[in-house]
């Protein structure tokens, strides 16, 4: 089997794990890296730049599985592709690095991140701190912060520990909703590859499954895209109930949404995460979706949207 991925230092320590999962090279699993528009810096209009390569490569059969960061994946796929499996969910959670909490950062301290939804969810929460782009690979931004370009960085715990960087976590940030996905991988085979798509449901997790599918049912029924500063994450219950917790705003903090919600076990969770995107549409959600767009695309956002609401 032939397991494509990004050739970046994360992306290949989770298609070597998956590739671990399936047998590694005892059972003939290849690891192979493709270089995607994202990793060459073309910026398209949503998060197709980080996979469109691999998913013409899964279509033109030159490889029969691909890993993704499940976050990166767009909520419509391709014609003939499916998402076959979602192996057990790392930690989903944002961590702060160089600060104890973000409550121990001073008026006007620079943070720098590289999220859209992460700035807009450190401004909503400190409209006071200075958030700025941080790019570059997790080791660049590091550096960066070392070498005092910011008071502290904001990262996902899951990449931090798949790259042996756990000690770089200074605090975890549940204030912080994560990006729907982040934590997961999303395993990606052709529709009608039987022997690649039962691989890759054989190691899945069902809970990270079903919570991944409740989350990107909500970005489907929302029509979010990557201008959009989006939050959500979907957890099992020990009786089996599902909460799902969202958040969309402006990028600078001054507009936004948050939901919690929760259903009993049972409940299917693509009609749960599509009533979680209903539930947010009620209260001014597509506006704030074309407010946020407007402000990508550089023009005035529409005036009637919402200010801070917590439902």
């Amino acid at each position: 089997m032939r397991v494509g991925t990004r050739g970046s230092a994360l992306a290949l320590v989770q298609a070597r794990h998956v590739a671990t999962l399936l047998g590694g090279e005892r059972a003939g699993v290849e690891v192979v890296p493709i270089t995607t528009s994202g990793d060459r810096g073309a910026l398209l209009g949503d998060k197709s730049r980080w996979v469109k390569e691999l998913e013409a490569a899964l279509l033109a059969r030159e490889i029969d599985l691909a890993v993704h960061s499940a976050k990166d994946v767009p909520a419509e796929l391709p014609d003939g592709l499916v998402l076959a499996g979602v192996p057990a969910r790392k930690d989903a959670r944002d961590a702060l690095c160089g600060a104890p909490s973000l409550a121990a950062l001073a008026p006007g301290a620079v943070v720098g991140t590289s999220s859209l939804r992460r700035a807009a969810e450190l401004r909503a929460l400190r409209p006071d701190l200075d958030v700025v782009a941080l790019r570059g690979n997790v080791d660049t931004r590091l550096r960066k912060l070392a070498d005092g370009d910011a008071a502290a960085i904001v990262l996902a715990v899951a990449g931090l520990e798949r790259l042996g960087r756990a000690d770089a976590i200074d605090a975890l940030l549940d204030e912080l909703i994560p990006a729907p996905g982040q934590g997961a991988l999303a395993l990606e085979t052709r529709a009608d590859d039987n022997a690649a798509r039962e691989a890759a449901a054989a190691i899945g997790d069902r809970d990270a499954t079903a919570c991944l599918a409740a989350e990107r049912a909500l970005v489907r029924k929302l029509g979010a895209t990557c201008h959009t500063p989006l939050g959500a994450h979907a957890t099992r219950g020990a009786d089996g109930g599902m909460t799902l917790r969202s958040f969309i705003g402006l990028p600078d903090g001054s507009q936004w949404l948050r939901d919690e919600l929760s259903a009993a076990a049972g409940i299917d969770p693509e009609v749960f995460g599509t009533a979680a995107g209903t539930r947010l549409e009620a209260a001014g959600a597509r506006e704030l979706l074309a407010a946020a767009e407007a402000l990508a695309a550089g023009s005035p956002p529409p005036a009637s949207t919402p200010e801070g609401v917590r439902l």
